[in-house]
């Protein structure tokens, strides 16, 4: 008997055992995909970009200061950091006339310095040493000196705004050696005439382009002159100057050979 329950014990089949749980969670949580929650938990708070911008703020102005020793904008004056400017914009627009725009000329200190071109009036306040009384450009001040703008003619006669012959310095001379049907020259002239017209547009822009918020925005637009009753009388030629900087047309070499040839046979009917 105890033969057989010897037996019986050692056959008797054992239990499977089964598996143990793992220890945590954490394996299966690094495994599996970021949640939206996490996602929003990793980008910058707005706390965080408003550090960053004061921080790039203070850099830029440290810089500025040490390399231009007297900016902390990298010498960039923003319009509302100029009163004169803050107060022509809350003021608005002026309107001139002539004889008006003539006492802003920088003589009496109480008053800004304006000068006009094509009809707009700038205030050029900023430059007393260049446009006030004495400067290098005090010409300038207290009118609209649109042609001498254009020309670069300063003698008194041409410091006014008439523009009327102004484009004659942009005309090419014609060589008196070409010979051209008389057609031909017409239709050439106009065209160079529209083209020289176009010119005197470009320089006046130039102009405003300065005057109008350039120079770090100190010169600034107020206003518009009036010329209803304004007499315009006789407008004379071109300087000196001017007119020695006209361009030369530039002929053909067939244009230049028929105009020899036409020389040789006037010269020979004279003989």
């Amino acid at each position: 008997m105890s033969t057989l329950r010897s037996r019986s014990t050692v056959n008797k089949p054992t239990a499977p055992r089964t598996p143990s749980p793992p220890p945590s969670s954490t394996r299966q949580h690094d495994l599996s995909p970021s949640s939206p929650s996490d996602e929003v938990s990793r980008l910058p708070s707005p706390l965080d970009i408003l550090r960053i911008l004061v921080g790039l703020i203070l850099l830029s102005t440290t810089l500025s200061y040490f390399i231009t020793s007297n900016s902390l904008t990298w010498g960039y004056r923003p319009p509302w950091t100029r009163p004169a400017r803050l107060r022509a914009w809350l003021r608005g627009p002026i309107t001139l006339t002539p004889s008006q725009l003539s006492l802003y000329n920088g003589t009496d200190p109480s008053l800004p310095i304006y000068l006009a071109l094509n009809s707009s009036i700038y205030d050029v306040t900023a430059s007393p040493h260049m446009y006030g009384p004495g400067g290098m450009y005090a010409i300038f001040s207290g009118r609209d000196a649109t042609r001498a703008f254009v020309t670069g003619c300063f003698a008194p006669e041409h410091l006014h705004h008439d523009l009327r012959g102004v484009e004659e310095m942009f005309v090419p001379l014609d060589d008196p050696e070409e010979v051209v049907a008389t057609r031909v020259r017409k239709m050439r002239r106009e065209r160079d005439v529209r083209v020289a017209r176009k010119r005197v547009e470009e320089a006046i822009k130039g102009w405003e382009g300065l005057f109008n918020g350039g120079k770090g925005g100190k010169y600034f637009w107020v206003g518009r002159v009036d010329w209803r009753g304004t007499v315009v009388g006789e407008v004379g030629g071109l300087c000196e100057q001017a007119l020695q900087g006209r361009p030369k047309r530039v002929m053909e070499a067939g244009a230049k050979v028929e105009g020899k040839r036409e020389g040789v046979r006037r010269a020979e009917e004279v003989s």
